[in-house]
């Protein structure tokens, strides 16, 4: 029989210990997208109607992730990756605490994002895909970063010059075009809250 190396692990409580304490089951909550689809108003919506309903959340998107334990990385592929790699090592331990955890990143890739699921945990790993057609997102675009893009100032921005490829099978797919933004919440909650209340205590 192999020595266990990491001793501390059988001492520490455990996740549902940490479940049954919140009367809440952790899950990550993945939303992927172009840039202005919608991720962060529907992550932000979602979090506060949660909340409201007595359910521990934590959003993690560029603003908190990039001005911190990201700020040393830049916008290559390798540092694209490493940001989700980091970003699912980060998310794997709040899901651990029981939290649902809410993620907006474009991570545009199958490989970039099964990574993700591949770290916190397929079991727990609920994908959103906000499809809101490239169209739109330009047309909401305030910064002009698909203008920039188009006339080459920015290289590799998804949808332009760098593809997205959209996920086969999300969990939920929302296109921000065809609802406003309280039924689009009201279309994640019946999806998501079942999964969240299913091993409540």
């Amino acid at each position: 029989m192999a020595e266990n190396i990491y001793p501390i692990f059988d001492k520490m409580l455990q996740r549902n210990d940490r479940e049954a304490l919140l009367k809440q089951r952790g899950i990550m909550i993945w939303f992927t997208g172009l840039s202005g689809s919608g991720k962060s108003t529907l992550a932000i919506a979602l979090e506060r109607e949660l909340y409201r309903r007595g359910i521990l959340c934590r959003i993690l998107d560029g603003d908190n992730i990039r001005s911190g334990i990201n700020n040393n990385l830049g916008f290559s592929e390798a540092d694209r990756t490493e940001n989700i790699r980091r970003i699912a090592e980060v998310s794997k331990l709040f899901v651990d605490c029981g939290i649902v955890t809410i993620a907006a990143f474009i991570s545009p890739t199958h490989a970039i994002r099964k990574m993700a699921a591949d770290i916190i945990g397929w079991e727990d790993f609920l994908e959103v895909y906000v499809s809101t057609p490239i169209e739109e997102c330009e047309r909401r675009d305030v910064k002009g970063l698909y203008a920039k893009a188009r006339r080459g100032e920015i290289k590799e921005f998804t949808g332009i010059s760098s593809p997205f490829e959209a996920p086969d099978d999300a969990f939920v797919s929302i296109d921000t075009t065809r609802q406003p933004l309280e039924e689009s919440v009201r279309i994640l909650l019946e999806a998501i809250e079942p999964k969240i209340r299913m091993q409540r205590v």
